[in-house]
């Protein structure tokens, strides 16, 4: 167990390491990690890459805002959407525009495990619990 904890220690500050000069994980400084890590070879080195992407993959969710809409949005929807939520989250937010159709108007706005929906279908489902 201890050791667990330690691997997942060394795999978030390699995590850290990740991250550019705006705090962005990015494609080029993951490469030099991971090249890093495969001349050096600690060991439960599989473990350490498991634990690893597990970390970048949630760090990846909290910088990605995924926008659900039923049509693609424009580029400067997305750019006013990035700086609306950079400045609540207080750090650089990308987004990703998701076409889902069964929204029938409005939008959902997904960054990690938060959820802001503005979607009428989101409305109405709300707006049912309350009635029942």
């Amino acid at each position: 167990m201890k050791r667990d904890k330690q691997i997942s220690q060394l795999a978030k500050k390699l995590v850290v390491l990740s991250k550019d000069s705006e705090g962005i994980i990015t494609g080029s400084t993951v490469d030099q990690v991971l090249s890093g890590l495969k001349q050096v070879q600690p060991r439960r080195y599989l473990t350490l890459l498991k634990c690893y992407l597990e970390h970048v993959r949630r760090e990846i969710a909290l910088q990605t805002a995924e926008v659900s809409a039923p049509s693609a949005l424009s580029e400067e929807a997305l750019k006013a959407i990035e700086q609306h939520y950079s400045t609540i989250y207080g750090r650089s937010i990308r987004a990703r525009s998701i076409t889902e159709e069964s929204l029938i108007a409005g939008v959902r706005v997904r960054i990690g495990d938060d959820l802001y929906d503005a979607s009428i279908a989101g409305q109405l489902s709300r707006l049912a619990h309350q009635v029942n």
